[in-house]
């Protein structure tokens, strides 16, 4: 009778090769399928930021409608503009009941009759629940003397996500520039 010698070589072993091979294929998968739900959910939180942007422009051209501006921000929410803005009121808002009396004092200054902000060349960084964002922007407005205006400036904002949906933790409008662009009526 002759004897085999017994290697300790994995070779010989084609079920323990096949063990290694499915954990490290279930390693990997593991690994695919987290950096995929990691990538999944920033997508989903810089869609919501956007979101976020595009119904704060919606609310202010709702002749600024102060509740519904305020709702988008954190309850010690800042908002403020600096720069070119004139007599404008640069003065820093804390928290949803100073902003929504800021944007209802425009409402009741009374002199934009329309508006439409327009938001551009978003650059959002997102770092776990808080982010920033730096956005360019253009207001046109119909003033009630029947000129038109356009003001065109920067947004310099920060986000906070609580219970898996974003705010703003602070809104900077920087007016670069504001002036009447057209004095008389394109209909005429």
């Amino acid at each position: 009778m002759r004897l085999r010698p017994i290697f300790k070589n994995s070779r010989t072993n084609p079920e323990k090769r096949l063990r290694k091979q499915e954990l490290k294929v279930a390693r990997t998968s593991s690994i695919i399928n987290q950096d995929l739900r990691s990538k999944i959910e920033e997508i989903e939180d810089l869609e919501s930021i956007r979101k976020l942007k595009a119904a704060y422009c919606d609310a202010c051209d709702d002749d600024h409608n102060g509740d519904s501006v305020s709702a988008l921000f954190t309850k010690g929410g800042t908002w403020q503009q600096v720069g070119q803005t004139e007599q404008a009121d640069s003065r820093v808002c804390v928290g949803r009941k100073e902003i929504a009396a800021f944007m209802y004092g425009l409402r009741d200054a009374g002199f934009i009759v329309r508006s439409s902000h327009i938001v551009t060349n978003p650059v959002i960084d997102i770092s776990g629940t808080s982010a920033s964002g730096k956005w360019k922007f253009l207001m046109l407005y119909t003033h009630t003397d029947g000129t038109f205006h356009r003001i065109i400036g920067q947004y310099e904002d920060t986000y906070e996500k609580v219970r898996d949906d974003w705010y703003f933790k602070s809104l900077k409008a920087i007016v670069e520039e504001n002036s009447i662009y057209l004095t008389e009526n394109p209909n005429d």
